[in-house]
């Protein structure tokens, strides 16, 4: 019997995505003026990346990438690290509609890709993460839910914006499929 191995290419994907995702999550960080809640422009990596590469992908830079920011931090808020963990997974599940990778990411694909973004940024933000708060911290349920619409709102603003742009330039370097002429 033959076992499946994770590609190299998405093994490197994955490595690269989680150090840019800690990097710009540590250092590129603009406070939103509700407590532990920032604007990221990681969420806009974290989403084209899980989008490329698939759902283990988005999972793993997610998580990978939130935990290691919280470690700098002083300790992991492991609400928010499987919230950013899921929010990967959900984009990356619908790869094959985004066809970024096919050089087919049009219109169409782009107002698709916002559409599940946002309610992807609504499950992992507004559901899971403050739940979550919650039920390990006992965090107190109009602080957490206030921080979770505050990030899944931001999130999801970053990446209609740019999150969108990096979509769009990505797939204009990919060669559409039958696109290439015998002469």
């Amino acid at each position: 019997m033959e076992r499946k191995l994770i590609p190299v290419r998405t093994v490197v994907a994955i490595g690269i995505g989680a150090a840019l995702v800690f990097v710009l999550m540590r250092f590129v960080a603009i406070p939103s003026g509700v407590p532990n809640t920032n604007l990221n422009v990681a969420s806009a990596i974290l989403t084209v990346f899980a989008a490329i590469f698939g759902p283990l992908a988005g999972f793993l830079i997610g998580f990978i990438g939130h935990t290691l920011t919280d470690l700098t931090w002083g300790g992991v808020w492991w609400s928010w690290v499987i919230a950013d963990a899921v929010y990967g997974l959900l984009i990356g599940f619908f790869v094959k509609v985004y066809k970024i990778e096919e050089g087919g990411f049009g219109l169409i694909q782009g107002i698709i890709f916002n559409i599940i973004q946002i309610l992807s940024n609504g499950i992992a933000w507004v559901a899971i993460a403050p739940t979550l708060d919650i039920l390990i911290y006992q965090e107190p349920s109009d602080k957490v839910y206030l921080q979770g619409l505050v990030a899944g709102g931001l999130n999801s603003a970053v990446v209609l914006v740019l999150g969108t742009i990096l979509a769009f330039g990505y797939t204009r370097t990919k060669v559409k499929a039958g696109s290439l002429k015998v002469e």
